[in-house]
């Protein structure tokens, strides 16, 4: 006879007693199924517990990939958005170019020196200008090409900023050649206009005032007060200064590139010999020195020895 395990289940309303058997096999299943749901509830708390926690982190991970993702797509509109702007400047820069180069031909035209080729040289010997690149495309799928064009243009930029450079150099260095010249050309009247009396003789044959002969007159005779200034016409290096037989008290200027001016008749002389003067300065004073019939210069021009009229040069 199998052993049975008695329960007596009393109350304390005054009811009979209730009694309950069961087999400890029984008892011992019913144990078994409590521990196996007790550790299966547990397991499944845990479980939802972990499951919990990891979709948290996974909320929190998917958070912060949102946020950098949102952050490099920020990053990437404003590379793009860069891009864009160093384009514009790209144009702004090879217009800048081809500006200066148009304004050097301009000059060049001006100061009479041979023509350059057209404007694609800038960019090398048969080099077309580079197009106009649209800033837009970088904002769209076209960004690849546009960055390898950009790359492309710098490089051509990079020869013409050389080649616009040694334009300029070249354009300079005639230029101040030009200056010298200039500044060694007389062409202004020797003495002040507004002093002057009369032209009384002028570079053409004429008969002598001494001899009645007929000779070729040299230079030109400006009457003017005695005393009356005298001005160099030009930048250039006194070469004579003193007494000149017919001529009286005489200077000579050189002014270089063959030219030389000679200022005769004069009452004194203001300058030494080998002195520098400017044009403009006060050289000698006028007279009535030498072979004279009055107060006045007689004013010569001489071109690598060889007489010119200077009426030719003066521009006042």
């Amino acid at each position: 006879m199998r052993k049975q395990i008695s329960f007596v289940v009393l109350t304390n309303s005054g009811s009979p007693a209730k009694q309950f058997c069961t087999s400890r096999a029984t008892l011992r299943s019913a144990a078994l199924v409590m521990a196996l749901f007790l550790g299966l509830s547990g397991y499944i708390t845990y479980d939802y517990f972990h499951l919990k926690r990891s979709s948290l982190q996974l909320e929190q991970r998917e958070t912060e990939l949102s946020e950098r993702v949102v952050s490099q797509l920020s990053e990437i509109d404003l590379q793009r958005q860069q891009i864009s702007d160093f384009a514009k400047e790209i144009n702004d820069l090879k217009e800048k170019l081809l500006g200066l180069h148009q304004f050097e031909k301009k000059i060049r035209i001006m100061a009479d020196l041979d023509k350059r080729q057209e404007p694609g040289s800038l960019f090398g010997t048969g080099g077309p200008v580079p197009r106009t690149m649209d800033p837009k495309s970088a904002l769209g799928d076209q960004r690849n090409s546009l960055m390898r064009e950009m790359r492309s243009q710098v490089g051509q930029l990079q020869l013409a900023a050389v080649n616009q450079e040694s334009g300029f150099n070249s354009l300079v260095s005639h230029l101040e050649k030009q200056k010298r010249l200039l500044a060694s050309t007389p062409t202004i009247r020797p003495i002040d206009p507004a002093a002057e009396q009369l032209v009384t003789s002028r570079f053409e044959y004429r008969n002598s005032p001494f001899t009645g002969m007929r000779e070729f007159h040299r230079g030109i005779d400006i009457s003017a007060g005695q005393g009356t200034p005298i001005y160099a016409t030009a930048a250039g290096t006194v070469t004579f200064a003193g007494n000149k037989g017919l001529l009286g008290k005489t200077l000579i200027i050189d002014h270089g590139h063959g030219l030389t001016t000679t200022y005769a008749h004069c009452s004194q002389i203001l300058k030494l010999q080998g002195e520098r003067v400017n044009r403009w300065d006060t050289v000698a004073l006028v007279g009535n020195t030498g072979s004279s019939t009055g107060p006045h210069i007689h004013y010569e021009v001489a071109l690598h020895g060889v007489p010119v009229n200077p009426e030719n040069y003066f521009l006042n």
